[in-house]
């Protein structure tokens, strides 16, 4: 069960796909952009920590509202290696490397990431192969108590010990001191006479390492999109891409109770069915028991960015609203605002070979949106990877690839006022 087989679908539905995702246009069907939901600020662009070979950020913010960047960098030798910087508030302070020179499974869609637990320290993941097979790899995962400058050492998080994939991995803070993950789960590919399905599984890392409550949470899920979550005052929610038995693709959700998962429901009806898995998965946001969650779709025919909102901690969804302006690749993420609006980035075509990173503000109490702002243009390809966004205050961090003249990460500040 791997991306070469599972995540590229036959050559007539990958055609099919590029029509659907962009590359001939549609007319949104969203709302009007409403004067009365303003826009995200102008684009402040920040100069990256990174050196050339940079890609594949990600975000996330400590609890004084620092935002903490971390990324994949390959050096001129090959030599990768995962580093991160903190924003000190006037720009990135050192870098700091969390790990290098491992044999690492390097993948545009499913990249390492660091988090801020309870207590303040970090922790960070990535995924490393075992044994020979191209697509066997597992998860590691790290935590420091120093700010990034030493690290632990690497723990597995699933205890299969089967040459599988093991990937798409979100990471959470679980109370003051644990670490609470997510993933996608291939095992089965590597059980005789077992289904070739990939499955969706969580547990908690202590601070000395130990695993807890790993747990199966769905047992047949899409095979290649990344996962999300976020925490609610009800309890932790998941977000991913389903698959059913007829190949149906949405997007699911599953709640935590104080003794287990609950059964997956649907946060809409999109009803794609799709012979392959599309590489797109959904990402969400929370505050309070208002739940927000991005994804991508292209059922029937109809590429679409949407964002819907759920006001019970994430058990049930309104409809959701159009985000894209008709011709988007999907690759979104999502935050809310002070007044808990959305606020989602998504990658838009404007030519064959590139894209625009958009930012829209969704007011989805109103059923409104405001204009899109362009924060910048990037490719078309896959090496162009996943925008990633954090708010901080009253600003929006975001970060992204460029591929111009090779790799290169880029960040702008995006005021919210």
């Amino acid at each position: 069960m791997n991306l070469a087989t599972l995540c590229l679908p036959s050559r007539r539905a990958r055609r099919l796909l590029l029509l659907v995702a962009g590359v001939v246009g549609c007319a949104p069907d969203g709302p009007a952009a409403d004067s009365a939901v303003p826009a995200p600020g102008t684009p402040e662009v920040i100069a990256s920590p990174a050196d050339s070979g940079a890609s594949f950020p990600h975000l996330a913010v400590t609890a004084a509202g620092q935002p903490v960047l971390s990324w994949t960098q390959r050096a001129a030798d090959s030599t990768v290696s995962i580093r991160l910087a903190s924003w000190s508030g006037a720009g990135w302070d050192s870098v700091r490397t969390v790990t290098s020179g491992r044999p690492y499974f390097v993948n545009w869609a499913d990249f390492p990431s660091v988090t801020v637990l309870g207590n303040g320290e970090l922790a960070a993941h990535w995924l490393e192969r075992e044994g020979t097979s191209k697509y066997a790899y597992g998860i590691r995962v790290v935590r420091s108590t120093d700010g990034g400058r030493t690290w632990s050492a690497p723990v597995t998080p699933h205890t299969d010990g089967l040459a599988a994939e093991h990937g798409f991995v979100s990471l959470w803070a679980e109370g003051d001191d644990r670490l609470g993950l997510v993933w996608l789960d291939g095992r089965k590919s590597a059980m005789p006479d077992s289904a070739r399905e990939m499955t969706i599984r969580t547990a908690e890392v202590a601070p000395d390492g130990t695993l807890h409550r790993e747990q199966l949470v769905d047992a047949r899920s899409c095979d290649c999109c990344q996962t999300g979550t976020a925490a609610t005052a009800a309890g932790r929610v998941l977000v991913y891409r389903d698959r059913s038995e007829a190949e149906i693709r949405d997007i699911a959700v599953v709640r935590r109770t104080d003794s287990a998962w609950t059964a997956p429901v649907k946060v809409h009806d999109d009803d794609w069915h799709y012979p392959g898995c599309p590489v797109n998965g959904p990402q969400a946001a929370s505050s309070g028991d208002t739940v927000v969650v991005a994804w991508y779709t292209a059922a029937h025919d109809t590429a679409r960015v949407q964002v819907a909102r759920s006001t019970d901690g994430g058990a049930t969804f309104a409809a959701p609203i159009r985000v894209d302006d008709g011709r988007p690749i999907g690759r979104v993420d999502v935050q809310l605002d002070a007044q808990g609006r959305a606020l989602v980035s998504w990658l838009e075509t404007a030519t064959d070979s590139v894209a625009e990173v958009r930012l829209r503000r969704v007011d989805l109490a109103r059923g409104a949106r405001s204009e899109a702002r362009v924060l910048a243009t990037t490719g078309t390809a896959r090496a162009s990877g996943f925008p990633r966004l954090v708010r901080a205050g009253n600003a929006l961090f975001a970060a992204w690839t460029t591929l111009a003249g090779g790799p290169r990460l880029q960040l702008a500040r995006v005021p919210l006022d």
